[in-house]
């Protein structure tokens, strides 16, 4: 009996042996998996038309105002000669461009400015008539301007300082029922050379000009 319970123990034994020395798994190391990048989203711009190119619009140039006025003829001038009264005196700038005084008779105006026409009366004086002659000379009255064309009145009109040809429509009486309202044709002297082309009615007139209201056709 004791034999039996010898062997069965023996055998337990060797049967528990085998499972005791099985070798232990290894852990294998295994490299993170990474994950694929994620695409960055693609901004699609889509292309700016490009604005249209302006188109030029024929715009007729305008002479531009004289810096300092020139004188002409129909200016109404005052004559200043200090000491000297009877030189003092007002005179109109005649057809030739001239006016004319005592001593000195005629003297060119066209084209100069009062200041210019000062120092030519006296360079005048100083030819054997005053030593040392000061002379002023001022504008009384600006040579009138003239309108035409379909205008209530057309006809000569004082200028009236800083006035357009607007100015100048309502001074002749207004338009006509034929007139264009839209623009004038004016005629200027610039540099002594004639000028004529359109205006707008804001365009800035100058003594002596000429300014034509066209008559409509529709």
């Amino acid at each position: 009996m004791r034999a039996r319970h010898l062997l069965l123990l023996s055998l337990a034994v060797a049967l528990a042996l085998p499972g005791c020395a099985r070798t232990p798994r290894k852990l294998v190391a295994t490299q993170p998996v990474q994950s694929a990048p994620m695409a960055q989203p693609q901004v699609i711009t889509a292309p700016v038309a490009a604005a249209p190119a302006a188109v030029p619009v024929a715009v007729p140039v305008m002479p531009e105002p004289e810096v300092a006025y020139t004188l002409d003829a129909g200016d109404k001038l005052r004559v200043v000669v200090f000491g000297q009264e009877g030189l003092s005196n007002s005179y109109a700038v005649d057809a030739s461009g001239h006016i004319t005084m005592p001593l000195i008779g005629a003297v060119q105006a066209r084209e100069r400015t009062t200041e210019g026409l000062s120092r030519a009366i006296a360079e005048k004086l100083k030819n054997g008539y005053i030593r040392e002659p000061h002379v002023a000379v001022e504008i009384d009255a600006y040579r009138p301007f003239f309108i035409l064309g379909e205008v209530t009145a057309p006809g000569q009109y004082p200028y009236v300082a800083n006035m357009t040809a607007e100015t100048a429509v309502a001074i002749a009486g207004g338009f006509t029922p034929r007139a264009d309202k839209r623009k004038i044709t004016l005629t200027r002297t610039v540099d002594g050379l004639p000028y004529r082309g359109p205006a707008p009615l804001t365009f800035p007139l100058r003594p002596g000009d000429t300014i034509v209201v066209p008559e409509r056709w529709f």
